[in-house]
């Protein structure tokens, strides 16, 4: 079994609590809403709190899924951790992506959101520059769909 560990940083203008109910305890309705391409997410297991699996429908030319297990969810620190633990679309090298998200107040008003990401692949597996490229190119798109939404959308509480 082989870890890579990325770390990445967004600065964003919404405050963290703010983005932090968009993206984790609104995010089963609002993500479809804000990405045409996700056609659900639904509990399968669990009540959103750590150990539920969650599946996300989406189209990509086709419909596939991907299921995430919630590892930790701390509303008072803006923490959200989950694991990428299934996919129709999956490498067979990897087993999981481990994802651990904190926002973090800016002076600005806005946040840091600061997340660190393990790859955990099967053998002596490495993940390929494109895997890597896609994941982030996907990080990136939830991300800034989400705050585009909530600059559009001052009043979303």
């Amino acid at each position: 079994m082989g870890v890579f560990t990325f770390n990445e940083e967004n600065v964003s203008a919404i405050a963290p609590a703010r983005l932090f109910k968009a993206l984790v305890d609104d995010g089963d309705t609002l993500i479809p809403k804000v990405i045409g391409d996700i056609q659900s997410v639904e509990n399968i297991e669990g009540n959103g709190g750590p150990g539920t699996i969650k599946k996300i429908s989406h189209l990509e030319g086709e419909l596939h899924y991907v299921k995430h297990k919630v590892e930790a969810v701390d509303k008072d620190n803006f923490v959200y951790d989950y694991s990428v633990v299934e996919s129709d679309t999956f490498p067979a090298t990897l087993e999981k992506i481990s994802v651990q998200t904190k926002m973090v107040a800016a002076p600005s008003g806005g946040c840091v959101v600061k997340v660190t990401i393990n790859y955990v692949t099967k053998g002596d597996a490495k993940p390929t520059e494109e895997e890597l490229k896609i994941g982030k190119a996907k990080g990136e798109g939830l991300f800034k769909a989400i705050e585009g939404y909530l600059l559009a959308n001052p009043g979303y509480n």
